[in-house]
């Protein structure tokens, strides 16, 4: 490109010299050749005039007299009536310049001079405009490759920039080049890059987020399966395997719900459920692991409350909740539900010793923990809440107390229960 650039800005120099220099000469030949001509018809005249004047005089007229008068490099021939002519100077030889002119008094003079003084000038002057016609040259081949720079510099970073985005590195550059075309070019290239990186950032968090997530629904899968294989009771295969099928629909809404959470995290399915349901199904499913820890898990607080929402996801977030405790709590996990206003809340707390003051405030952030774990599963049970209109908020830390907030439809009826140990 740097070479297009120079050959194509020297090509438009040359040519302009051509037409231009061309025309230049040629004017300034004539003009040269005008000026000599004009100069020895003045000579010529003046000579008459100055012989005439002497004649007037009664003086003499000799060609030592008249020696001054002429100028270096210049041939007169003075003809007087009935005399010889009189010679003033050295005569040229080859092509000259001549002038004649008569005086009043019947004289003539002839100037002459030669046209090698004509060309000498030309010469000369063609050698000014030769000069120039370089330095314009020169010049142009200067500003040509300095533009050439300007012009194929950016466009070698903005390949580089395409081929970084190309090898997986999103970083915009946020370089400009005070070139619209280019500048453009680089805008696209940057918004291209944030958008690269905003994927990568989707798919790596969904990444994160489908490996904790389906986790524990793989682990209770596993946990049904072998005691499947451990046992010859039709009826416990059959109670097992009912087990492992609504954990493998749990598995399947999972995914179609982090799948959904990836696209667009405001989409959301709510529907008027049963919260009782999904808090009787998180209690049977994490019963095994709180009884092989030595723990219990209880329910209580209002019955037969109807919530809005996604039952799917509801269950996800109190299983990160109920994770939790299990992983970081302590004592029994007790599951309350309760009105207040127009929402149904779900509160999950502990015996355990509850969030230290320094994360309070940071709970539920991404890759926030207080132990060696992920940090995820609060941030996506906190997503999931809010997808179908909802909110999880650590309502006290110590002892911790998360609060599930949930909108709900009018209740077929109310009843309070005491706590029962699961």
């Amino acid at each position: 490109m740097r070479r297009r650039l120079i050959q194509s800005t020297l090509a438009v120099v040359l040519v302009v010299i051509a037409v231009f220099g061309v025309s230049l000469v040629i004017v300034e030949t004539r003009t040269i050749s005008n000026s000599a001509q004009e100069r020895v018809d003045s000579e010529a005249l003046r000579l008459a005039s100055i012989v005439d004047s002497r004649i007037l005089g009664a003086e003499a007229v000799s060609a030592q007299v008249l020696r001054d008068q002429v100028a270096a490099g210049q041939y007169a021939v003075i003809g007087l009536p009935g005399q010889q002519p009189i010679q003033v100077g050295t005569r040229p030889t080859g092509d000259v310049i001549h002038s004649t002119a008569k005086g009043e008094q019947g004289e003539t003079v002839r100037v002459e001079e030669p046209r090698s003084s004509v060309t000498r000038e030309v010469g000369r002057t063609l050698l000014i405009i030769g000069l120039v016609a370089l330095l314009a040259v020169v010049a142009a081949v200067l500003l040509a490759i300095r533009q050439a720079n300007r012009l194929a510099s950016p466009l070698t970073d903005l390949a580089e920039t395409a081929e970084r985005l190309g090898s997986g590195d999103p970083r915009p550059r946020h370089k400009r080049y005070g070139v619209p075309e280019l500048d453009r070019v680089a805008d696209v290239l940057d918004g291209s890059a944030e958008r690269i990186a905003r994927m990568l950032t989707a798919e790596r968090r969904l990444a994160a987020d489908a490996s904790h997530q389906l986790r524990t629904p793989l682990t209770a899968l596993s946990m049904r399966l072998e005691e499947i294989t451990l046992t010859d009771d039709p009826d416990t295969v059959k109670e097992e395997a009912n087990v492992a099928l609504t954990q493998v629909e749990r598995l399947t809404d999972v995914v179609e719900r982090l799948l959904t959470n990836a696209r667009d995290p405001r989409t959301g399915s709510a529907v008027s459920f049963d919260l009782d349901e999904v808090l009787q199904q998180q209690i049977a499913e994490w019963r095994p692991a709180y009884r092989s820890a030595g723990r219990a898990i209880v329910s209580s607080g209002k019955r037969h409350l109807q919530a809005v929402g996604t039952p799917g996801a509801v269950a996800q977030v109190l299983a990160a909740l109920i994770e939790n405790s299990l992983m970081h709590g302590g004592g029994t996990v007790a599951l309350r539900t309760r009105v207040t206003g127009n929402q149904a809340v779900v509160e999950v707390t502990d015996e355990g010793p509850g969030v230290p003051a320094d994360l309070g405030a940071r709970i539920f952030e991404r890759t926030i923990s207080g132990r060696n774990s992920t940090g995820i599963g609060l941030a996506v049970a906190r997503d999931l809440a809010e997808a179908d209109g909802g909110r999880l908020e650590l309502l006290q830390a110590q002892p911790p107390v998360f609060g599930l907030f949930l909108s709900r439809t009018p209740p077929r009826h109310l009843t309070d229960e005491q706590p029962t140990v699961r």
